[in-house]
């Protein structure tokens, strides 16, 4: 299969126009676009038929955009794309915590949208690194078993902290993660401010491996959310 494409893509939203307007957009991707109008019916879905891809609207008569998120995830690791005319950071938040994979405001720009499904996709396609791979982008090499860094040839000294932080971003490729979720992940302290903490660190590792770290291509920003290592920068 190839990398940009998948058998099954399931667009979950209660307003028809813009359920078929997406699944529109979204045929040429796809074998099967499969529709679903309530939570309920999503997660029948899910279990059925598997898809490879979820376009998840959270104004959803029957359940919180929310809770539909965290029980796919629970099902499944399949990318879940949110929808939503509402901007707050605290509800972008809630769905990364929940296990969203990217997040769409309305209205928004269906060239934008479908580079972004395809982005989904070829991750969802690439097999994970593993702890002997050799990771190769923008001139950056990373030795994942010798814990080695390199731009160019000339190796990059990086603390440990700084090794743990890029190697939590780059096994979750794509996938933004939680001030939180790193916090957990490279410090795995019950106490702290994760943002606070995470902000020194990420700005000294983007020093080390970015070529302008004033304009990150690789260690993304979301505001407010977290960060996300882009394998393939634009």
């Amino acid at each position: 299969m190839e990398g940009a494409h998948a058998q099954t893509i399931l667009v979950v939203d209660d307003e028809e126009q813009i359920r078929r307007a997406v699944t529109e957009v979204l045929r040429p991707l796809s074998m099967s676009v499969l529709e679903a109008e309530t939570g309920a019916a999503a997660l029948s879905i899910v279990d059925v038929s598997r898809p490879d891809l979820v376009v998840l609207d959270l104004g959803l008569p029957d359940m919180a955009g929310v809770d539909v998120c965290s029980a796919i995830r629970r099902r499944s690791s399949v990318p879940v794309i949110v929808l939503s005319a509402r901007h707050a950071e605290d509800e972008k938040l809630a769905l990364f915590t929940a296990g969203a994979d990217d997040y769409v405001t309305k209205p928004f720009s269906l060239a934008e949208f479908v580079a972004r499904v395809r982005a989904q996709l070829r991750r969802a396609w690439l097999a994970p690194y593993s702890s002997t791979s050799v990771v190769q982008c923008d001139g950056l090499t990373i030795d994942l078993q010798r814990r080695e860094t390199s731009r160019d040839g000339e190796p990059i000294r990086l603390t440990r902290i700084e090794w743990r932080l890029l190697e939590t971003l780059l096994v979750h490729a794509g996938r933004t993660l939680t001030h939180q979720q790193l916090f957990d992940a490279v410090w795995a302290k019950a106490y702290g401010h994760p943002q606070q903490y995470l902000r020194v660190h990420v700005t000294n590792l983007r020093r080390k491996i970015e070529r302008e770290p004033a304009s990150p291509r690789l260690i993304v920003t979301e505001p407010g959310v977290g960060y996300r290592f882009e394998r393939e920068p634009p």
